[in-house]
């Protein structure tokens, strides 16, 4: 049984959030927090590492279990999408004004328990 958390309004570029997203999709989710806690972007890394952690919590609040080892819980998907751009103006020569434009995005994170008991379940 899945869990989702969600993050919105995340005042970080949705470009540069999709890199620290694609390096935890599929992995488990201790290897993944080992990943983000090591990670060369860790101003983006810390709010992904922050939703993972609630959605193992939502996850252990659902199925009323702990996570450990043997559960095989995964990151089933994580997808980063762009939210509202902020537009602001920035002074430049001659009186004139350049457009900044601040970017933020919405993550979402599912986890979910792979079973690899019968890989076989599917072809019968």
């Amino acid at each position: 049984m899945e869990a989702v958390a969600k993050l919105n309004n995340c005042p970080l570029s949705p470009r540069k959030m999709r890199l620290v997203a694609d390096q935890i999709r599929g992995t488990n989710v201790n290897k993944a927090l080992a990943i983000l806690k090591f990670n060369q972007k860790p101003s983006y890394s810390k709010y992904v590492e922050k939703l993972l952690l609630s959605a193992i919590a939502n996850w252990q609040l659902k199925n009323n279990e702990k996570v450990d080892e043997e559960t095989g819980l995964v990151v089933k998907s994580v997808f980063v999408n762009q939210g509202r751009t902020l537009k602001r103006l920035n002074p430049a020569p001659q009186g004139r004004a350049y457009r900044l434009r601040k970017r933020s995005n919405h993550v979402t994170l599912i986890v979910d328990v792979i079973n690899n008991d019968n890989p076989n379940e599917n072809e019968e």
